[in-house]
C-alpha cells in the first residue's frame, strides 16, 4: 500500500473501527455481562449510579485505556526496532529493553517505593539504561550492527531476568504477590491517572517517530543506501532506538511486563500493508492498541470468575508466533 494521504485515511479509519469494537466486546463481556443499553446510558450520563456505573466507569473503561495505550506503546517501539535493525524478530522483549524496565519497577516495589511516579521513573531509567548499555556493548567493534545488537539485547535480556529472580528469592512474603503478578502483566490495578500518565506519552513519542518515517524508510533499505541519499545514519539510529526504548518504559511501568506484542502486531500489519513507515507507524499504533485490549479481555473472561494475567494470554499467542517466523525466515528481512 502507497503512503498517500487517502490510504493513510482509510487505513486509520479501518483500525479505528476494529479499535471500537474491542472496546465494546471489552466493556460488554466479563463476569458479569453490561448490555449495550446500559453502556449507553452511563455514556450519556443518564446512569450515574448502580452497578452498570461502577462495572464500566470504575472497573473496565480504566483497564481498556491503559491496555490500549500500552498496547500502542509497545506495538510502535517494536516497529520501530523491526525497522531499524531490519530484523522481523526484534522487539522490546526480546532486545531486553522490557527487562530492563521490569528490573528497575521491581527494584522500587522491592525497596517499598510503590507509588505510580516511583515505579514509573525507576522503569524509565531501566530502560534507557539498558538500551544505551546495549548499544555500548554492541558497538564496540566498530559500528552498530543490527545483529550484534539483537544478539547483546537476548543476554542483557537474560542478566535482567536473574537479577528479577535475584530481587524475588530476597523479597518479603507481603510484596511477592505483586511483583509475580505485575511481571506477568496485570491490568487489574488500572486507573484513569495511569492512563493521563502514559497518554501524553504515547503522543510526544508517536509525533516524533513518525516524522522521522521518511529516515526509517531509508535504514530498513540499508545503511549505505541511506546515507547516500543524506542520512545521518548513527545519529538517526540512535535517535530512534532512544525514544522507543523511553516509551517502553512508560509502558511497562503501568502494565507490567507484557511480551512478544511488539513482536507480532507490526509484523502482522507490515505483512498486510507492507513496510512504509508512513502507514506502518500510525497503523501499529491503533492495531496494537486494539490487539492488547482484545488479549485483556481474553484473559478476564477465559477462566471467570478469576482472571488471568494479561502476559499469560500474549505469550501463549506470542511464543508459537515467533517460532513459526523464525522457523520460515530466521533473522532475515523480508
Amino acid at each position: 500500500m502507497r503512503a498517500t494521504p487517502v490510504n493513510l485515511a482509510w487505513l486509520c479509519l479501518i483500525l479505528c473501527l476494529l479499535l471500537a469494537a474491542a472496546f465494546v466486546l471489552g466493556l460488554t463481556v466479563g463476569t458479569a455481562s453490561v448490555p449495550l443499553g446500559q453502556i449507553w446510558d452511563w455514556a450519556m450520563g443518564r446512569a450515574e449510579t448502580g452497578s452498570a456505573a461502577v462495572i464500566v466507569g470504575q472497573l473496565r473503561l480504566p483497564r481498556l485505556l491503559v491496555a490500549a495505550l500500552a498496547g500502542a506503546a509497545l506495538s510502535l517501539s517494536g516497529a520501530v526496532f523491526q525497522g531499524v535493525l531490519r530484523n522481523p524478530l526484534a522487539e522490546p522483549f526480546i532486545l531486553g529493553v522490557s527487562g530492563g524496565a521490569a528490573t528497575g519497577a521491581v527494584l522500587a516495589i522491592s525497596l517499598g517505593l510503590a507509588g505510580l511516579w516511583a515505579v514509573s521513573t525507576f522503569a524509565f531509567l531501566g530502560a534507557l539504561g539498558t538500551m544505551l548499555l546495549v548499544m555500548a556493548i554492541a558497538g564496540r567493534r566498530g559500528g552498530l550492527d543490527a545483529a550484534s545488537i539483537v544478539l547483546t539485547g537476548v543476554m542483557v535480556n537474560a542478566f535482567f531476568t536473574a537479577c528479577i529472580m535475584f530481587v524475588i528469592s530476597t523479597t518479603t512474603d507481603q510484596k511477592l504477590h505483586s511483583i509475580l503478578f505485575w511481571l506477568y502483566g496485570d491490568l487489574s490495578g488500572a486507573t484513569m491517572a495511569q492512563a493521563a500518565l502514559l497518554a501524553p506519552v504515547l503522543a510526544l513519542a508517536g509525533a516524533a517517530l513518525w516524522l522521522r518515517a521518511r529516515h526509517l524508510n531509508l535504514l530498513s533499505a540499508g545503511e549505505t543506501a541511506a546515507a547516500a541519499l543524506g542520512v545521518e545514519v548513527g545519529r538517526t539510529r540512535f535517535f530512534l532506538m532512544i525514544v522507543a526504548s523511553l516509551l517502553v518504559g512508560a509502558a511497562v511501568s503501568l502494565s507490567g511486563l507484557i511480551g512478544f506484542v511488539g513482536l507480532m502486531a507490526p509484523h502482522l500489519l507490515r505483512m498486510t500493508i507492507g513496510h512504509d513507515h508512513r502507514l506502518l507507524l500510525p497503523g501499529s499504533v491503533l492495531f496494537g492498541a486494539s490487539f492488547l485490549c482484545l488479549a485483556d479481555t481474553a484473559a478476564r473472561t477465559l477462566i471467570s470468575p478469576s482472571s488471568l494475567p494479561v502476559g499469560v494470554v500474549t505469550a501463549a499467542l506470542g511464543a508459537p508466533f515467533f517460532l513459526l517466523l523464525l522457523a520460515r525466515r530466521g533473522v532475515r528481512w523480508m
